[in-house]
């Protein structure tokens, strides 16, 4: 199927006020350009040079782009003139920097802080206590807009292992909303990818990160 015909069959099966973020990452503007033309406007990135050189080719578009990846703070300026979201703040240290680039540039940044859930030690994240510690702190980054968690289930076909990480991402998600009720941007919650988007839609994601299943394979 085309690109257009992928982006086609997956949005018949999201609700409506959910939003699709087509993971482009390793693929070519050309590629990015057929999802444009077929209505896909939101664009995931993991690589801080490649979403600059990306965002800068299509300035002008419409195109809302989301950082995914680990960044390291040495590549904001890569990053984050450009994105409209930051999905993957994950750790107290980055979310320092982020502030202190928006007090510099004058910017607030929306942020979602990612959830280190799936059994994989490699995988980056903040634990629940850290992310705790952050909200209750949440007046002294005047620079970021604390718009939700993002999380991922641990890398396996064991389908009750996935749902097992996601309630708890959603339950602790639940938790957060109901302790900062005040926090009224808090409100998005990013799983959900595409080996396991129609799960996580059980589980209440607002936002699902498409890739593979958009584009095919990474081309490059």
């Amino acid at each position: 199927m085309s690109i257009a015909g992928n982006i086609k069959s997956i949005k018949n099966e999201l609700p409506s006020e959910l939003k699709l973020v087509a993971v482009s990452k390793f693929h070519p503007l050309e590629t990015i350009e057929e999802a444009i033309a077929a209505g896909q406007l939101v664009f995931g990135e993991n690589r801080p040079q490649e979403l600059e050189k990306k965002a800068q080719a299509l300035q002008g578009r419409g195109v809302e782009w989301h950082f995914i990846g680990h960044l390291q703070t040495n590549k904001l300026k890569m990053v984050l003139p450009y994105a409209s979201l930051v999905q993957s703040v994950d750790s107290t240290h980055l979310l320092d920097a982020i502030n202190d680039w928006g007090a510099r540039n004058g910017r607030i940044i929306p942020v979602l802080l990612e959830l280190h859930i799936a059994a994989e030690e490699s995988k980056q994240g903040l634990y629940e206590e850290e992310i705790l510690d952050l909200l209750f702190r949440a007046a002294s980054f005047k620079y970021v807009r604390f718009c939700g968690l993002m999380g991922m289930a641990t890398n396996t076909d064991n389908e009750e292992d996935i749902r097992a990480d996601f309630a708890r991402i959603k339950a602790f998600y639940d938790y957060l909303r109901d302790l900062f009720p005040e926090y009224q941007d808090f409100r998005e919650l990013s799983i959900g990818m595409s080996g396991d988007w129609k799960i996580a839609l059980e589980y209440g994601a607002t936002m699902v990160r498409i890739g593979t299943s958009i584009f095919g394979e990474r081309q490059y």
